[in-house]
């Protein structure tokens, strides 16, 4: 007998975590269990507001999948009775979980892809005024990479400031969807003049004609403009990368589709979380190697991980299959 389970789980933020679109003092996760007879898998996710998900939605979507699941319900399956997001992410992620527990198998094994090697992983600064981002770059600053979160209004300011907070790391930036198109090539200025080396979803999805005409000192990546692979097709071509979430795509299954067709295309590709714990971010390691970019670093801003989490040796991501 094949069953469900699902919790809803609270971690406190180590501080606080800001964004163009608010601040958090802890992340909530829903985790999916399958159980089938002797083993169990697990998968986590992390429902977002942006995409008009909430706690209660993802569990009410995990709900609906009792009796699939039951019935031995497949990846495959998965795909089809739920859209890419984040309930369909905890799913997807448990069935892997589960068929490698059972098979005694570890994941890349599964997946057929090489076992991830130790990776370097971004480090996120939270937005705030230019002096709290300088002082938070300057407690960084050892770390080799370093995401900035900016925000709109004044983001020329806090970039030079985390650059003069942190002169050795290299940086990219997240914008949110933040900048419009009166301030778009005066941050992009901005950013190209501290060595930002790529700057991501800088206008909103949908809304960001003006990257066509902006000439971009510095590689654009696309975030909320690509959820997963078949949204890869509607991607404009002013995108140089794309950020891949498990979340977006649904889980594991379609962000590795994504990940073939994106570098089939020769966009670049950053391998990107929500803010969440260990078991969120393990089946992203079998996406995120030899990307150009992981920013895998959601255990690392929160107070404390779950026990036995990944390892972390600075900036240094070490995959518990290596």
């Amino acid at each position: 007998m094949t069953a469900l389970e699902i919790a809803v789980e609270r971690w406190p933020i180590a501080g606080h975590f800001t964004i163009a679109r608010g601040s958090r003092t802890e992340a909530v996760v829903v985790v999916a269990t399958v159980r089938a007879g002797a083993h169990a898998g697990r998968g986590e996710c992390v429902p977002y507001a942006r995409y008009g998900e909430s706690v209660d939605s993802v569990k009410a979507q995990l709900d609906g999948l009792r009796e699939a699941v039951a019935q031995g319900l497949t990846r495959d399956e998965l795909t089809h009775l739920l859209p890419p997001g984040a309930a369909r992410n905890a799913i997807d992620c448990a069935l892997w979980d589960l068929e490698a527990t059972a098979a005694g198998l570890p994941l890349p094994a599964l997946a057929g892809v090489p076992t991830p090697a130790p990776m370097l992983t971004a480090y996120t600064l939270s937005l705030g005024t230019p002096e709290a981002m300088q002082a938070a770059a300057r407690q960084a600053a050892e770390r080799p990479l370093l995401k900035v979160k900016l925000g709109g209004e004044g983001d020329p300011e806090r970039i030079a400031a985390v650059r003069e907070g942190a002169p050795h790391a290299r940086l990219i930036v997240d914008a949110n969807e933040s900048w419009r198109a009166e301030n778009l090539r005066a941050n992009l200025a901005a950013c190209a003049r501290a060595g930002v080396e790529l700057v991501e979803q800088p206008l909103p999805a949908g809304g960001d004609e003006a990257l066509a005409r902006a000439d971009a000192p510095v590689a654009i990546c696309a975030d909320e403009s690509v959820h997963d692979a078949a949204s890869l097709a509607r991607l404009p071509a002013w995108y140089n990368a794309v950020n891949i979430k498990l979340d977006k795509t649904g889980g594991l299954t379609d962000a590795l589709r994504l990940r073939r067709e994106a570098s089939a295309r020769g966009l670049g590709i950053m391998v990107g979380c929500m803010v969440g714990t260990s078991l969120g971010m393990t089946p992203a390691l079998i996406v995120a190697g030899g990307a150009d970019y992981v920013d895998l670093d959601g255990p690392l801003l929160l107070a404390r991980d779950r026990d036995g989490g990944l390892r972390y040796e600075g900036s240094t991501l070490i995959p518990p299959w290596a």
